[in-house]
């Protein structure tokens, strides 16, 4: 064989190659997703409830924007869960604050009346020094997430949530920040000092919880368990 004729057969094998990888790589993102169904169909709020004046679709994603009645209402899911795997992606500006409410009520404070894990920028000031329960996707009260995998204000960050019972499970940007049990973290008394009924609840509704400040989602799924 020649030398044009064997880099002719190179240059062959390695685009084999590339396509093989491509395509690898789309049956492992598809083979993720198996089983997993979206919360949001990219337009409206369809399959939501709560407050939608403050929360809107927007180009793929649910934007909460804070000038619309104080950006301080939530958004829910029509229906209920109890065991699941919840994926999304979520952007912070500087200094927010939200929340993912877990075995939510539709009224009451979900940190207290169910779950709420924390959606925060880690690095914020204006509500001063955060205690280690209120650090991002920490058991708002009641079990302190580990920090320092939180991506840039602006960025966009992947975090799945895996609840089982009362076992949660956090991965932030494929780092697992938070495994713990609600029930057995709180049996000797939360760490806030305060009483919080919900981590009995093991169903219902799924929330984000508005705090004012301007967040966004996007890619939310959830496989049942």
């Amino acid at each position: 064989m020649n030398m044009m004729a064997e880099s002719r057969l190179l240059k062959i094998m390695a685009n084999t190659f590339y396509i093989l990888i491509i395509t690898l790589n789309i049956y492992s993102q598809n083979s993720n997703n198996e089983d997993f169904k979206s919360l949001f169909n990219g337009n409206n709020l369809d399959g939501w409830v709560g407050d939608k004046e403050a929360y809107a679709a927007d180009n793929g994603m649910i934007v909460i924007n804070p000038e619309k009645q104080g950006g301080d209402g939530n958004l829910y899911t029509e229906k209920e869960y109890s065991n699941f795997i919840l994926k999304f992606e979520f952007q912070l500006t500087k200094d927010a604050n939200n929340g993912l409410g877990i075995h939510a009520p539709l009224t009451g404070n979900v940190a207290y009346e169910g779950k709420e894990l924390q959606i925060i920028d880690n690095k914020q000031t204006k509500y001063g020094k955060l205690k280690p329960w209120q650090y991002h996707a920490s058991v708002y009260g009641v079990i302190p997430a580990k920090t320092g995998y939180q991506k840039p204000v602006g960025e966009w960050n992947q975090q799945g949530v895996t609840v089982q019972g009362s076992r949660i499970k956090v991965v932030l940007n494929g780092h697992v920040i938070l495994d713990g049990d609600v029930l057995e973290a709180s049996k000797n008394g939360t760490i806030d000092g305060k009483d919080h009924p919900g981590l009995k609840k093991d169903r219902g509704h799924i929330g984000f919880l508005g705090h004012g400040d301007v967040v966004r989602f996007r890619n939310i799924m959830i496989k049942e368990l």
